[in-house]
């Protein structure tokens, strides 16, 4: 055997040996790497779909389930290979902004069955190109900023939630990709038109940003009013209380007796004259 034999014969073991651990670590991620109360699973790769040989094709993301466990935050640790990450059932009340923010791969979020009410302009911030599929359902969320769903390209689920429809919501919707569908499935609990309470959003075809302008320039409107009548009132009232005083002024002028004229003063007044 020669040496070059030699030499592949114990190169390529290793060689093999190598791409089995990379391959390993591929598929299976470190438990230091999943968050607590979480489940970590590399992503399988759909049969039908090519990705051509090697461990370059298994790269699909990992799959991170944290259903059911009793969270009240989004966990900070989330691997950033994390392409389908389920939240669902948990005691979630807040989305930070940017609490995705790393998460290249992401194309799939449950925050579903949480307490979340509110979210921010920056909540999926950093996840909008990827992500496909956002299911906010059975959350208790009223409101939201107008443009947090704005660069999202991902199918919305916001049914099951006590929305409050104003102008903003209108405007958030709006800005939705799929938004008639998500409109659609929004059941205003309170509204700024009281006849919308209790319906669908779509319900009531009404531009709720003109009817807000609208009400606030009706209570510009009051409010000129009623400065206006206030400033009236003011110089009625400064008006007769001058009268009132000037009368009772010349009353008490007419109330003074009369000077008696001395006998002097009479001659020398027929003198003048």
């Amino acid at each position: 055997m020669t040496p070059l034999d030699m030499w592949l014969s114990r190169s390529i073991p290793m060689c093999l040996l190598l791409q089995s651990l990379v391959l390993m670590a591929l598929c299976f991620p470190s438990a230091s790497m999943c968050p607590k109360g979480c489940v970590c699973q590399r992503a399988r790769p759909d049969p039908g779909l090519h990705l051509g040989p090697g461990p370059l094709g298994l790269l699909l993301g990992l799959n991170v389930t944290c259903t059911g466990s009793r969270l009240k935050e989004i966990p900070p640790d989330l691997p950033p290979d994390t392409a389908v990450l389920r939240l669902d059932h948990n005691q979630i009340m807040a989305v930070p902004d940017h609490a995705f923010r790393g998460l290249r791969l992401l194309r799939e979020l449950n925050l579903s069955h949480n307490a979340v009410e509110t979210l921010g302009e920056g909540a999926f911030s950093g996840v909008e190109a990827t992500l496909q599929v956002l299911d906010l359902s059975h959350n208790r969320i009223t409101s939201v900023h107008k443009d947090a769903f704005t660069r999202l390209k991902a199918r919305v689920l916001v049914d099951d939630n006590p929305w409050h429809c104003d102008c903003t919501l209108q405007q958030a919707l709006g800005g939705m990709a799929h938004n008639h569908e998500a409109a659609a499935r929004v059941l205003c609990r309170s509204s700024e038109l009281q006849e919308q309470e209790g319906r669908h959003f779509l319900a009531v075809d009404t531009d709720l940003c003109n009817l807000a302008k609208r009400t606030t320039d009706y209570a510009m409107l009051v409010t000129m009013f009623g400065w206006f009548a206030m400033v009236i009132s003011y110089v009625v009232y400064y008006v007769r209380q001058n009268q009132e005083d000037a009368r009772r002024h010349l009353e008490y002028l007419k109330s003074l007796p009369s000077k008696p004229v001395k006998p002097n003063e009479v001659e020398d007044i027929s003198t003048v004259v």
